[in-house]
């Protein structure tokens, strides 16, 4: 096992980091920007580095700067949680080309999932259902005319470099198609320095669903169940829960041994989620993402599992010590991303943290980097906690999440906490009765 490790994010991942680092004995180094001086994570580490200014290029995507960081603490590991440099191949190369073992899947593994239409093609060579679309990346609009043309109308033009709806436009007639692919080219360059595109058929009313799975390097994989991450604002998620109510049991055993299989195939290690469109029972890949993801927690409190741990384990060099039998599922578990943001407009709301009570009783957790008096900067990310909650069934579980909502204190800021209320309450979210577009057409209701 590692004697030490630098964790190379902040927030709340950061400060998950270091408990699971504490619990399995292993001392942790946490890097921070001048404007997280004062940052939870900086202040529960065993030792604590400035890595740069403010700005997240000078600091947190300073690869430098996080190498020698490692190299003067004596770090045997680095872990970058989610964000920032999680799925970055070329930094998970440079860590171990310097004699740290990057906690994370190998640089091959995240260039390969990296780049969309080369993981549509694995996946689709791999038996995964995928969405009907190119076979590569596009160039000339005859070209998108010409594969449209064989998929239908309406279709997606998206960033092969592309991820959190950036470089992505609907298309839904002819004349529409060069302005959408000028428009995304131009985003797609703008965010990711990439301007490939490819395209999709577009699928009108799914769900998003997706399949957490672990393996280690001797072979072993297992899936923990799927997560439903349907309700999203442009693309972000804002409420995640699992199981997912729009699956049964055979579906839920089908999908998830393909994935078993698929990731296997590819001699995949650590944490990893595919992710799916799912709609009249079926399933379409849209992409696997590398790293832990935000929402990590709804699986851990239906499985008893906990990913972060187990994600330092495997890359330590440890079997699993388990297989897919031995995944017991219970109950339901839902999370809301609480975020510093006015709960109508959601626009960023930073600022000092003049009171804070967090809910708490049975089922409820809070996964937060928040304390009375902290100053959330303006130069991140707006998630101030995950809410978390475990019942029996659904049921139980949005009574239990109201409850704990209306528990939570936290003033000084604007946060979502009304607008989850808000939410929870709506009678087709409570039936389960929603797809990818609902969030956005209740938000555009109230």
């Amino acid at each position: 096992m590692f004697d030490k490790v630098l964790i190379a994010n902040r927030g709340e991942i950061a400060v998950r980091i270091h408990r699971a680092c504490q619990e399995l004995g292993i001392k942790t180094v946490s890097v921070h920007s001048t404007a997280d001086a004062d940052a939870m994570h900086a202040r529960l580490s065993n030792e604590s580095v400035c890595i740069g200014p403010a700005a997240v290029r000078e600091s947190y995507l300073n690869i430098p700067s996080i190498i020698a960081a490692a190299e003067i603490t004596n770090a045997d590991a680095i872990h970058p949680g989610y964000g920032f440099l999680s799925e970055n191949a070329n930094f998970a190369s440079i860590v171990e080309e310097h004699g740290f073992t990057f906690i994370g899947p190998t640089s091959e593994h995240i260039s390969m999932m990296g780049d969309k239409v080369k993981a549509k093609e694995t996946m689709q060579r791999l038996g995964v259902p995928v969405v009907p679309g190119s076979s590569g990346a596009l160039v000339d609009v005859a070209d998108f005319h010409a594969v449209t043309e064989e998929i239908g109308y309406p279709v997606l033009v998206k960033a092969v470099s592309g991820g959190g709806g950036r470089g992505m436009k609907r298309v839904y007639a002819p004349e529409e198609m060069a302005e959408s692919v000028a428009m995304a080219r131009a985003e797609a360059i703008s965010a990711f320095g990439d301007g490939s595109l490819y395209l999709e058929k577009l699928i009108d009313a799914p769900r998003h669903v997706e399949v957490q799975v672990l393996a280690d390097q001797y072979g072993a994989v297992v899936h923990l169940g799927e997560r439903d991450c349907s309700l999203q604002r442009r693309h972000q998620k804002m409420l995640e829960e699992a199981p997912s109510s729009a699956l049964n049991a055979a579906e839920r055993e089908k999908i998830g041994a393909v994935v078993v299989d698929a990731v296997a195939e590819i001699g995949y290690r650590g944490v990893g989620t595919m992710e799916f469109l799912y709609q009249a029972g079926e399933f379409y890949f849209i992409e696997m993402n590398t790293r832990i993801q935000v929402e990590h927690p709804v699986t851990e409190m239906i499985t008893g599992i906990d990913l972060v741990r187990e994600q330092i384990r495997v890359a330590a060099g440890a079997p699993l010590g388990y297989g897919q039998k031995d995944i017991k599922f219970n109950g339901h578990a839902i999370e809301c991303r609480i975020n510093a943001e006015d709960p109508v407009t959601f626009r960023p709301s930073p600022g000092r943290i003049t009171g804070y009570h967090t809910p708490g009783g049975l089922g409820v957790r809070v996964d937060s980097a928040l304390y009375q008096d902290y100053t959330v900067p303006p130069y991140y990310d707006s998630l101030l906690a995950k809410v978390i909650v475990h019942g029996s069934n659904r049921n139980e579980c949005l009574m239990r999440l109201r409850r704990a909502l209306e528990e939570y204190v936290i003033t000084g800021v604007e946060t979502t906490i009304p607008f989850h209320l808000k939410l929870i309450g709506n009678a087709d979210f409570a039936n389960g009765a929603y797809d990818i577009h609902w969030l956005e057409r209740f938000i555009a209701d109230d």
